[in-house]
């Protein structure tokens, strides 16, 4: 762990030295990563990350009653219901096969949501936003090395990231592995897997990971794999049949050695502390497929960072993501003409 040896506390950050020259480095390459892959007339400028949408469907995010008191803040505080809107993407920076091994995501805004955000920019604004992949934990620790991944993809040498020389002691294998694992096995539906935070965020004054758990059925056939789309076929399909829900659990950080803050690729360990449920999220039997709505859902912004005080992201990858999110979308909302702006769930398509 990059901490040992440095005092810890619960809840705490811990930024290294270079880390926002790092940032800084991140965001320029990313910038010229878009602007190279997307010359003029060639639009829409999509995202550099999470690139493929599999659909954005409507939803409903529904807080739990009775919540311990450790658990009421921010969107948490009391029960009620939000209408969501939810993006399914493959993570990897090109829109590829399905088929392709490939992390998966859900990204989860939450309107109606009062109060001053943290994004200065976005004070007022009335969104909230969770976004979860299909793995646990991330596969770099810190924005140190991030810059040294976004350095290597550049020059399109990503395997020396994890294996710059023939020295086994400069060799990234704990995060090798993780990459790997979280690519290898196919999935078979979006709406039928666990999604986790992989990073940590504040719970008012404590630090929680977060997690989705699937509780409707499976479809009884499994899908064709070898369909280049058969991720958004499978939600077309689901959704024409039923409604799916997933319950929204938070771990606590009971300990900031072995539960780190500032290293993203350690997993939190359950048996120290437990998931607990505090929403339900629910997705109704709808279609998703008119132009209209495949526009917006292209010119929707998520961010960890569009958020409530009390649901701050923390660690070193999440200041990165502060910095790089917000940047890069004003880019590409710039090259595509297109207007920068949350919804209010009154769209209509």
């Amino acid at each position: 762990m990059s901490s040992q040896g440095q005092k810890l506390e619960l809840y705490h950050e811990y930024p290294p030295p270079g880390e926002a020259a790092a940032i800084e480095a991140i965001e320029q390459i990313t910038r010229a990563m878009i602007t190279q892959t997307y010359p003029e007339g060639n639009r829409p400028a999509k995202r550099d990350q999470h690139t493929k949408d599999h659909g954005c469907v409507r939803g409903e995010f529904t807080v739990e009653p009775n919540l311990p008191e450790e658990a009421r803040f921010g969107v948490f505080k009391e029960p009620r219901t939000y209408p969501v809107w939810i993006r399914f993407s493959n993570g990897f920076e090109r829109s590829r096969p399905d088929y392709k091994p490939d992390v998966r995501g859900i990204a989860i805004k939450l309107m109606g949501v009062e109060g001053e955000k943290v994004l200065p920019e976005e004070k007022f604004e009335k969104t909230q936003d969770f976004l979860l992949i299909n793995y646990p934990v991330f596969f770099i620790r810190n924005a140190i090395d991030y810059l040294d991944f976004f350095q290597k993809r550049a020059g399109k040498k990503m395997i020396r990231f994890f294996f710059p020389g023939l020295n086994p002691s400069e060799w990234r294998f704990h995060e090798f592995i993780v990459a790997l694992l979280s690519v290898k096995d196919p999935v078979p539906n979006l709406l039928s897997v666990q999604y986790w935070s992989n990073l940590p965020y504040k719970l008012g004054p404590r630090a929680i990971r977060f997690t989705l758990i699937p509780t409707s059925p499976p479809l009884k056939n499994l899908p064709n794999f070898n369909v280049e789309k058969y991720l958004r076929e499978g939600i077309i399909e689901y959704l024409q049949e039923r409604e799916a829900r997933f319950d929204f659990l938070i771990q606590f950080q009971t300990d900031p050695y072995t539960m780190p803050i500032e290293d993203g690729t350690i997993d939190w360990d359950e048996r120290r502390s437990p998931f607990q449920k505090v929403a339900t999220l629910t997705i109704p039997r709808q279609t998703f497929n008119s132009p209209a709505q495949q526009e917006f859902c292209e010119n929707l912004s998520f961010s960890p960072w569009h958020c409530l005080p009390d649901h701050q992201p923390l660690g070193g990858i999440n200041r990165v993501r502060r910095q790089v999110y917000q940047a890069i979308s004003k880019l590409r909302h710039e090259m595509n003409q297109a207007p920068r702006r949350e919804p209010t769930g009154d769209e209509v398509f």
